[in-house]
């Protein structure tokens, strides 16, 4: 492979580097070293200059990295980084050299290049500043040693060429990274809340479930996962659980028809299971539809309150947060005194006193307010 060709390969290599590095943030380390090397050059820096003088150093060659007793120094720099400035005023996604922005007198007496620049070896700049998003400038700096030599307009070219790509690459990573969040975001609130939730398809066929419905259906024998579809051991129930999510996914399909609907699953000596079935609409993308579906939500009355959450809310005792706890899942206070081993005049008074710090007036106040805090 003859030397043009060679490069053409190498700058091809990393462009699509820098979107599978976008889709996949586990990449992007080491693309600042892949820059440098397709320039033939010895250090590549990409960062983020934001409001607020705020720089975010996305990626540099490890050449570029201080020591720790330097970093407030080096962030310094990178805030009144004199490229940058001169940059900006050449105009956004103009590809420059250190040549474009600075005299060879002003690198004489420049703090930026006597200090700085001459702390990291770095002499001949090649780069360019682009939008990255509202507000905020993307910079792309490629850098040569004084002995290397000054960039040329071939060079120039090629940055010419890699600048859009990255600047694409860098937006689909941040869109991702936003919606990588919001799904983070909502499977760990899915996760701490006290109510179950399962994803399934028209046959019950299950897509997601939460930490919660997991839980659930570990310690309940009458619902559970066969074949990788939700059933209800009763038939009856089991058929009806067949017809609303059924219903409920050609609700979300847009058909027309109720936006939920419920059952009540007994259990032997004990308070029954609810669960709740609704629509969860399908979104569209140009790279494939999400189906419709729907959400089934599993409530267990009997599940634990926390009793520390209790204690933290209302400056509970521990007997009290006990008592409290016993209230939220609904038990009598002949119940809760024979539970605790405790009186029920004892019951009465914590009763009394919990009421005080709550600041509810009657016992079914209290056990609705609880019942929803914890």
């Amino acid at each position: 492979m003859s030397s043009p060709e060679l490069a053409d390969a190498r700058l091809s290599a990393l462009i699509a580097h820098y979107y599978d590095a976008a889709l996949d943030s586990s990449l992007w380390p080491g693309t600042a070293t892949r820059t440098a090397q397709a320039l033939d050059s010895t250090s590549t820096v990409i960062k983020l200059h934001g409001g607020g003088a705020r720089v975010d150093l996305l990626e540099c060659t490890d050449n570029l990295v201080v020591a720790e007793r330097d970093r407030a120094w080096a962030e310094d720099w990178h805030r009144r980084d004199l490229w940058v400035e001169r940059s900006v005023a050449h105009g956004l996604s103009r590809v420059i050299t250190d040549e474009d922005l600075v005299t060879p007198e002003e690198q004489a007496r420049s703090g930026f290049y006597q200090e700085w620049l001459r702390h990291l070896d770095i002499h001949h700049m090649l780069g360019a500043v682009f939008q990255a998003a509202d507000g905020i400038i993307g910079v792309l700096g490629i850098h040569r040693t004084r002995e290397a030599g000054a960039y040329s307009e071939v060079e120039r070219s090629k940055v010419a060429l890699l600048l859009p790509h990255l600047q694409r690459a860098l937006r689909l990573g941040r869109r991702l990274s936003a919606l990588s969040q919001a799904h983070a975001a909502a499977l760990q609130a899915l996760d701490r809340v006290d109510t179950g939730v399962i994803v399934v398809d028209e046959r019950c066929r299950v897509v997601l479930s939460s930490a919660m419905a997991d839980a659930l259906l570990r310690g309940n024998t009458e619902l559970a996962v066969h074949g990788g579809c939700l059933v209800l051991q009763q038939p009856a129930l089991r058929d009806a659980l067949s017809a609303q999510v059924r219903a409920a996914v050609n609700v979300a399909q847009g058909e027309p028809g109720d936006a939920g609907a419920a059952l009540c699953v007994p259990r032997a000596g004990r308070l029954p299971l609810v669960l709740e079935i609704a629509p969860l609409r399908p979104t569209t993308s140009a790279f494939g539809d999400q189906g419709p579906a729907a959400l089934v939500f599993i409530r267990d009355p009997e599940v634990p309150a926390d009793l520390d959450r209790l204690r933290a809310l209302f400056d509970l005792t521990r007997t009290e947060a006990a008592v409290a706890a016993a209230l939220a899942q609904g038990r009598s206070l002949e119940g809760i005194a024979s539970g605790l081993g405790i009186g029920l005049a004892t019951v009465r008074s914590h009763l009394k006193r919990i009421l005080a710090k709550t600041g509810t007036h009657r016992q079914a106040e209290v056990v609705a307010l609880l019942a929803r805090c914890a």
